[in-house]
């Protein structure tokens, strides 16, 4: 008997389930034998003159109906949130002339166009060796981010850490970059204009890096760079070629939960470690 309940305490450890919310046990079983309330319907109205939605908005479906099939090459169009801001054609023009990190780096430092970078206490540029074996790249920098000049050295970074560190890998062999240099106020969410505006210089990081697997973690870097509208839920653990601009070579791709929500989410961690399990066997 002690056996078993050891064995169900690691189970739910396994899961995530490694803190009590309430002061007694709720009994499950009992709760499923209620009956569910009538769940009510409600019907979206139709788009104003019949417009279909706009390329990159998530369609509403219902639950019974099936997945769209998901493409294997991921393509970043200019009809994209925030393709029209102001200062995209200087933020291409800039990351475009980037030879290097260290001259990608320095356009960052020079470009103007995003108010991020008015608020911001540091550019987070990048973290890793560049001669990675994995490449990954998460949302934009918090707080501990922000003031150290480096991404994920906070609490989910160290969660990033103890993850890479289960498949046999640390900071001296992947490199680590975000969507945005910059923190939004308040670890606010980063509007289209704002994404807009740094995804030329990370595209350039990545083609620059031309890492063997890049890895997003979280779904504003997985709906970017993969330009798909699905959520992280449906991304995660599929395996996409990511088309780098101007040229035919494409890499690897893989989407997973950004460490962050792990803290607040840990019952998803289980999903995660599988998913970092497929990126061992690629590596292999």
């Amino acid at each position: 008997m002690e056996l078993g309940i050891i064995a169900a305490l690691r189970w739910q450890g396994e899961i995530g389930a490694d803190e009590a919310i309430a002061e007694e046990p709720v009994d499950w079983t009992e709760l499923a034998a209620r009956p569910m309330p009538a769940r009510r319907s409600v019907s979206a109205p139709p788009p104003a003159g019949g417009a279909l939605p706009a390329r990159g908005a998530t369609a509403t479906r219902s639950p019974e109906s099936p997945p769209t099939g998901i493409p294997t090459t991921a393509t970043r169009g200019s009809a994209s949130p925030g393709a029209a801001a102001p200062g995209l054609a200087d933020a291409r023009s800039l990351a475009a002339a980037a030879t290097s990190l260290t001259a990608l780096a320095e356009a960052l430092t020079r470009f103007d166009g995003c108010t991020l970078k008015q608020t911001a206490m540091n550019l987070v540029f990048a973290d890793g060796n560049p001669h990675c074996r994995v490449m990954l790249v998460g949302e934009a920098p918090g707080e501990d981010e922000d003031r150290q000049g480096r991404p994920f050295v906070g609490a989910s970074g160290r969660l990033l850490d103890r993850m890479l560190a289960a498949i046999g890998l640390d900071r001296g062999q992947v490199y680590i970059s975000n969507i945005l240099p910059w923190r939004p106020p308040g670890n606010r969410n980063p509007t289209p204009a704002e994404i807009a505006l740094c995804v030329p210089f990370i595209e350039r990081h990545i083609a620059l890096v031309d890492p063997p697997v890049l890895v997003l973690l979280g779904a504003v870097a997985a709906k970017t760079l993969l330009d798909r509208a699905d959520g992280i839920t449906r991304l995660r653990g599929q395996w996409f070629d990511f088309r780098l601009a101007g040229t035919d070579r494409s890499i690897p791709t893989t989407a997973t939960y950004h460490p962050a929500y792990l803290l607040r989410s840990p019952i998803h961690k289980r999903e995660t470690w599988r998913d970092f399990l497929s990126i061992k066997s690629r590596l292999s």
